[in-house]
């Protein structure tokens, strides 16, 4: 009887936003290798980036698939739409800022930034590129930026401070 292996079902998608030929000029003639950057992500919250260099272009996108894989970090999203508040995140010479959005917006981002911020899961969000618009830097610079993002649980959290009683009287307090 033959065993039927299923292939594992892939948890993150996958998008290849770069794919880069260099060139070497050798006394034999010219030699071809290739580079790729991709993201997956799955478009709830977990996101990575990696790159991968090879002879030939499948074999570099498999290399930068595994790498992006390792590096997967999760992503603060409100209401599993948009981001808590702006920032900035920088990359070499490129820089990307990115806002939160009303409900309905999109995602108004080009190029990589785009690619980053889908496979994130982020719904609503503003976003530009300023300085450098190397592809590889500003998903980088994209990524950076939402590695920034707190929640004002996390903020709490991290001053140790308890949900503040909304109306506090004098009785309260105890004033003398």
């Amino acid at each position: 009887m033959k065993k039927v292996n299923d292939p594992k079902k892939k948890l993150l998608e996958e998008k290849v936003i770069n794919i880069g030929r260099v060139t070497k000029v050798t006394k034999g003639g010219r030699h071809f290798r290739f580079s790729a950057t991709v993201v997956v992500g799955n478009r709830k919250g977990l996101v990575g980036i990696g790159t991968g260099k090879s002879n030939e272009v499948p074999e570099a996108i498999n290399k930068a698939i595994q790498m992006a894989n390792k590096n997967v970090t999760k992503v603060s999203l409100v209401d599993s739409r948009t981001i808590p508040h702006e920032a900035t995140g920088k990359c070499g010479r490129a820089k990307v800022l990115i806002k939160p959005a009303k409900e309905g917006r999109g995602i108004v981002a080009g190029g990589s930034a785009r690619a980053v911020l889908e496979l994130a899961g982020v719904k609503d969000i503003v976003s530009k590129s300023l300085g450098s618009n190397v592809k590889v830097n500003v998903a980088k610079a994209t990524l950076e930026a939402l590695k920034m993002q707190k929640t004002p649980e996390k903020i709490k959290a991290l001053r140790g401070l308890e949900e503040a009683p909304k109306n506090i009287t004098t009785e309260e307090v105890g004033e003398e």
